[in-house]
């Protein structure tokens, strides 16, 4: 055997690529859109899938009543332990789950489809890919070992479903169940930056009611689209305001805003009784949710205040209900170990400057921080989610970034688990 591991590592990264990427493939063609989130499924094929690697797979199934409560169909979330010796539990997390295809794609979505040395397939960059670059890095590192290289503490494999819906049936419930306390976690990511702080994220349902008319007539009834439209107008107002809240976090600017979904009316001649929207905040590390939210309101309860219906009309009715509130990532401590180790082996196996930043996106990393769990997000994915169409027609990794991704972790769980407790 070499006596440089990372010579070692990579060796066996390279002999196995080829399994590493039939294994993504197979990932790829098992669907976990979300909705419905029916997810069970995938859990069950990657499980098996694992288990002919020779890993020792825990399957842990959500109850039914908690996974329909928060909008799903079925949750069974995985972990794999493997104790190299005493020292630190340094856990992998990435979810299966993952957005609809939506129109546009070129390729099959579930096909798993090489073309120029890139896989195509909804969640085959964010990130089941780093199902695979997890998977094989702890392997890489059983085989390091086993050839007589000392390591010292555990990995463990967090395999989720729930990231799209807020993640309390992925990590919050293996976290509140008491079935795993890992001391640092790395998160599925971007392989050409370690991110350690994101954004949080406020999800707000307004319904707003007026009074149904007759088109014919439209001064008997309260138009609710016309109200909604004028409370619209002092939501979209708060993003010019939003632009002068900065945070201090390089990669994060400020808070905005999206209204991404608007239902109401019963037929085209017929004045809209209820309209209901459904709002996005996103908030910068700094902010407070509490404060976020409250002022939301306070927004909406004065537009619709504001709103001058027909006269004898009904006035406004409106009700707010929150979704999803996804705190912030702040940075604590222990990140900085992580983060180092990570981003001096991409620079080494990628050749060029690999940063260290927040992101505006938000992801399951929160709810581990939550619990006083320093975690960093790296993983195989792209340099931006644009550049992968993540979420988009045609989703796709590019091969060698799977490849160095999973030399990367490989190498820096190598370094970290070195040193005895």
């Amino acid at each position: 055997m070499s006596t440089d591991p990372h010579t070692t590592l990579d060796r066996w990264i390279a002999d196995h690529f080829d399994d590493e990427v039939r294994f993504l493939q197979a990932l790829v063609r098992v669907p976990t859109d979300t909705p419905p989130g029916h997810n069970a499924p995938h859990a069950d094929t990657t499980a098996a899938l694992l288990e002919a690697m020779g890993l020792t797979v825990e399957r842990h199934a959500v109850p039914e009543a908690t996974v329909r409560a928060a909008g799903l169909q079925s949750v069974t979330n995985l972990i794999v332990r493997h104790r190299f010796g005493p020292g630190p539990t340094i856990a992998l997390n990435a979810h299966g789950d993952v957005v609809p295809p939506g129109e546009g794609w070129t390729r099959d979505p579930y096909g798993g489809e090489i073309v120029d040395g890139a896989l195509y397939g909804r969640a085959s960059a964010v990130s089941k890919s780093d199902f695979a670059t997890y998977t094989y890095a702890l392997r890489a590192l059983q085989a390091l070992h086993a050839a007589g290289t000392p390591l010292h503490g555990a990995v463990e494999l967090h395999f989720t479903y729930d990231e799209e819906f807020g993640g309390e049936c992925g990590p919050g419930w293996l976290l509140a169940q008491g079935l795993t306390r890992p001391d640092a976690l790395i998160a599925a990511g971007f392989s050409h930056q370690v991110v350690i702080a994101h954004n949080g994220c406020l999800q707000l349902e307004v319904t707003v009611r007026g009074e149904m008319a007759h088109a014919a007539i439209p001064d008997t009834g309260t138009d609710a689209l016309q109200g909604a439209v004028h409370i619209l107008g002092a939501l979209y107002a708060l993003n010019r305001d939003y632009l002068g809240v900065r945070s201090h976090v390089e990669g994060i600017t400020h808070p905005y805003l999206n209204v991404g979904r608007i239902e109401g009316g019963t037929n085209t001649n017929v004045i809209p009784g209820q309209v209901v929207l459904k709002l996005d905040r996103r908030m910068i590390p700094e902010e407070d949710p509490a404060v976020v939210e409250a002022a939301l309101r306070d927004t909406i309860a004065r537009a619709a205040a504001d709103f001058a219906p027909p006269r004898g009309g009904r006035t406004l009715d409106v009700q707010v209900r929150r979704l999803l509130l996804a705190r912030a990532l702040q940075p604590r401590p222990g990140h900085e170990t992580l983060a180092r180790a990570l981003q001096v082996q991409a620079e080494a196996v990628f050749g060029e400057a690999v940063p260290v930043v927040g992101t505006p996106l938000y992801t399951d990393v929160r709810l581990y921080g939550e619990h006083g769990i320093p975690g960093v997000i790296y993983g195989a994915g792209p340099r931006s989610v644009r550049e992968s169409n993540a979420k988009r027609a045609d989703e796709h990794l590019q091969l060698s970034d799977l490849h160095g991704a999973t030399r990367v972790v490989a190498r820096a769980l190598a370094a970290l688990l070195a040193t005895p407790a």
